[in-house]
């Protein structure tokens, strides 16, 4: 029975992704609306402030965060969103928004049940989001702000077929089905989302092609915003060690392009360990 109700929920999958109907059901309007207005260059810093400020709750997460240890360097704190909003960058304003989104998803009503699961995936997007900040700021080439909204957008797919799931409770009393679906369909749903939301195509490729290890580029190619996200995939879900952490480096060409080796790496870790705890603690969840 599991198995025919697994079967029905990935061709239904398959026919949304195929018919780009990939929409996030429950989804808070002032996530979609934060959305829109960074997405519109003619948007001027006075409608970006006055749509955050219209959720009292995340422009106050705003506020926190530009007075995090992360934000602010020099020890002055602000209490006005204009200037919270100038002083972390729009990038971050996405990450924290879409945060802020998980957070209400995980008491909306028609989701109970997915209060575990939901918290795992915004601990992991957040931890995503931190190691792809600290290999973009090592490689100089791709901008950090936007490897970091990009770990936090890592897992929008798994999100989707999260919500999506709870139509379908059977699914949830075979986890190893769940699993199975959400491994292979997640990246290009993800990628989908994106490609919906306007978000660059870099980043789109970058969610879609997360789990793509083999990826080869041009010979002497500089990393790539796709490299530093299959890397903090990998990092944060394996969390390797000494051999093994040497193993899996040699297997990734990306990792290769970030001049990441088994000499770099554990200081890398190590670096991302304090901005895990530090952005965990920004963001709220």
């Amino acid at each position: 029975m599991t198995s025919t109700i697994a079967f029905d929920f990935v061709r239904a999958l398959a026919v949304e992704l195929s018919a780009k109907k990939v929409e996030l059901p429950s989804f808070p309007e002032i996530a979609v609306r934060v959305r829109r207005v960074l997405s519109d260059p003619k948007s001027s810093v006075d409608q970006v402030v006055r749509v955050v400020g219209s959720e009292p709750s995340l422009a106050a997460r705003l506020i926190r965060i530009a007075n995090s240890v992360s934000f602010n360097r020099g020890g002055r704190n602000i209490g006005d969103l204009r200037t919270a909003i100038n002083r972390i960058g729009y990038n971050m304003v996405r990450s924290a928004s879409m945060s802020f989104a998980m957070s209400q998803i995980r008491s909306a009503n028609k989701l109970v049940g997915l209060e575990s699961h939901l918290h795992e995936l915004w601990r992991r997007s957040t931890v995503v989001a931190a190691f792809a900040y600290v290999l973009a700021r090592r490689a100089r080439s791709v901008n950090a702000d936007e490897a970091m909204l990009a770990g936090m957008m890592h897992g929008i797919g798994k999100l989707y077929v999260l919500t999506r799931a709870v139509e379908h409770p059977q699914l949830f009393a075979d986890s190893a089905a769940l699993e199975d679906i959400i491994r292979d369909w997640h990246a290009s749903i993800g990628q989908a989302i994106l490609e919906n939301w306007e978000f660059s195509e870099e980043m789109a490729l970058a969610v879609g092609q997360q789990d793509d290890y083999s990826r080869d580029a041009q010979e002497g190619a500089r990393p790539d915003l796709r490299d530093v996200v299959c890397v903090a995939v990998v990092l944060a879900t394996e969390r390797p060690e000494g051999a093994a952490l040497t193993a899996l480096l040699e297997e990734i060409p990306a990792a290769s392009r970030l001049g990441l080796d088994a000499a770099h790496a554990p200081a890398v870790i190590a670096e991302c360990d304090e901005e895990i705890a530090a952005l965990s603690d920004a963001l709220g969840g």
